[in-house]
Order: C-alpha cells, then structure tokens, then sequence
C-alpha cells in the first residue's frame, strides 16, 4: 500500500498539538484528517475507512471495533491504554501502541509546583500583593500563611516507576526525606528508603501519587488512610483522579484533617461544577496539564509518528497488545 492511499485519522488532536506544534511529520506517512474533537456517535463514522487511527482520550470500545474492518493500527497519544479494548483489537488483529516516558520531568516538576505553592502559597501571595495589601503594611514583610521549608520533611512516594524515581530525585536535591513503596521489586537510589503503604501514610508530610489505576489501586487514598496522616501534612495527585476517594479527601481539608492538596487529575474530568473539591479548602486543582508543556509535546508528537512509521515498515514499536 503506498503512502498516499494509507488513510490515517487523529480523533481528538487538538490537546496535543493545540496550536503550537506541526502534524507535518503524521501527514508525511499518509493522507490524514485530523479532528480536533469527535463525539461518540461520530467515532464510527470518522474512522470507517482508516487504516490507522490516533487517540487520546477518546475510546474505541469492542461495539466500536467490530465496524471497522479496514482497521489495522490504534496509535494511543499517550501512556494509558484502558481506552482501547485490548482483547478485542488484538482479536482482529489491530495493532495497539502508546508512548512511554514521554512527560517524566514534566510531570516531576508539576508535583513541586504544587508543592512549593502549598508550603509557601505564592500564587495567594502575588495576588494579596496585586490587591494591594503590601502596600498598605506597616511593615515590609508580611505572609498570610506559615512559611514552610522543604529541607527535612519527609517525601513518601506511591509507585516507583520512571515519574516517582524523577520525583525522589527532586526532592532528595530540596533536601527532604525519601520514602517510596512499589507493587512491584524495584532498584532504589541510596536516598530512597522503601516502606509499607501505610507507615507511609502515618510518617510522610508529603505524600505524592504515582501508581498505575487498577482495581486494586482504586480509592487507595481513602478515609481511613487520609486520617492516619499528620494535620500538617500535603496530598498531591498527578496520576489518576480515581486513586482518591474524593468526597474522604474534601471532608477531611474541611476538617483541617488534612493541610491541604494540590490535585492535577479528578476522577471526571471535566469535573462538574458541584464537585466537591472545587470549593474544598486549601485545595489547588490545576486542569490536568502535567504532562503539556511544549517539550513533552514535542516528544509526544515525536514518538507517535515513529511508532507508526515504525508499524508501516513491519517493525512496530512500543506495541500494548
């Protein structure tokens, strides 16, 4: 099959390539329609005579598969795949790919973000100088919230994978105290100390997520781990909103249960507008962007069209199923 009669769709690229990085390199490797967003009840008939498809967030579902014979290839715009059905693509012989490892020091550097937010509320800060409260002090300093150091707090990581290593590395450079727990056997930095979930959760002052969604790790964060942390401690999400039993985490910032949680995933997303951590205090929610700086983007964009070029020429790459 040549190039120009290979039909490739991209779904849902905006996200990805926004307006600030070029398709040029997936359009070089066939004749491409490119959507920024597909509603469901159109995923069917966009894709109908493609012989590749590209997806972000957007699911292809075994009902959905099934009409789409010509199909040979689903190219995942990301590292998670519980957006394809696995078995059912394998089973018509579709080839599935992601792109790992792609947002690692993006996705580090979000978490202490947040973290240097809630330990020293710079955001609340600039916005108290704006409104005019340093110029009308008495004095020339003030804070409205207690000005914390990182240097000796203790860091407790879940999931130490390529993310949760970066995120070590960090916080091991500010200083702090690195503990990490892992499903699975891992190599470990010297600095690095692993323990058990849950003397984890009693003994960090910062705890950060980054595990897989499994069954096992749904609400891992849940009411009776939340009230086992120390009233001074932080709670930080950049991996999957469903790891958090959100209503526990809500009433426990409102009890001050908890000191408070910088959240870049929800387990909705768009979340409502009555979700409950919107309005939560002490609680900074950023709009899932861990993983879109330019750089990472690039390196996206990169990855899925070598794993396309890559399946075109019989050696697939970065292959899920």
């Amino acid at each position: 099959m040549g190039k120009n009669s290979f039909q490739i769709v991209v779904l849902d690229g905006y996200t990805l390539a926004a307006e600030d990085l070029s398709w040029e390199g997936l359009q070089a490797l066939g004749h491409c329609a490119i959507y920024d967003r597909t509603p469901e009840d159109k995923i069917v008939e966009r894709t109908q005579d493609a012989d590749a498809v590209l997806i972000n967030k957007i699911a292809l579902r075994a009902a959905s598969l099934e009409q789409l014979p010509k199909l040979k290839y689903i190219g995942v715009t990301a590292t998670g795949t519980n957006i394809v059905h696995l078995a059912a693509a394998k089973s018509q012989g579709i080839v599935v790919t992601n792109v790992p490892g792609y947002a690692t020091r993006s996705v580090a550097q979000l978490v202490f973000a947040h973290l240097l937010n809630l330990t020293q509320g710079v955001g609340d800060h600039a916005a108290a100088v704006r409104a005019g409260q340093w110029s009308s002090c008495p004095d020339f300093s003030f804070w409205n919230t207690p000005q914390i150091e990182l240097a000796g707090l203790t860091m407790g990581i879940v999931g130490f994978g390529a993310i949760g290593r970066e995120v070590a590395k960090l916080a091991d450079a500010f200083g702090m105290k690195v503990l990490a727990t892992s499903r699975s056997p891992v190599q470990r930095p010297s600095y690095v100390s692993m323990v058990d979930i849950d003397i984890m959760f009693r003994i960090a002052d910062v705890i950060s997520l980054h595990c897989p969604l499994t069954p096992e790790t749904q609400e891992l964060v849940n009411r009776k781990r939340l009230s086992k942390m120390k009233r001074t401690a932080f709670l930080i999400n950049t991996g999957r909103g469903q790891l958090i039993d959100e209503v526990a985490l809500a009433e426990a910032l409102t009890s001050r249960q908890l000191a408070g949680a910088g959240l870049d995933v929800l387990s909705v997303e768009p979340p409502p507008t009555d979700h409950p951590l919107l309005t939560a205090p002490n609680c900074y929610i950023t709009p899932h962007l861990a993983w879109a700086t330019h750089s990472a983007r690039q390196r996206l964009l990169q990855t899925v069209v070598d794993n396309l070029a890559g399946f075109q020429a019989g050696t697939p790459k970065n292959v899920v199923n």
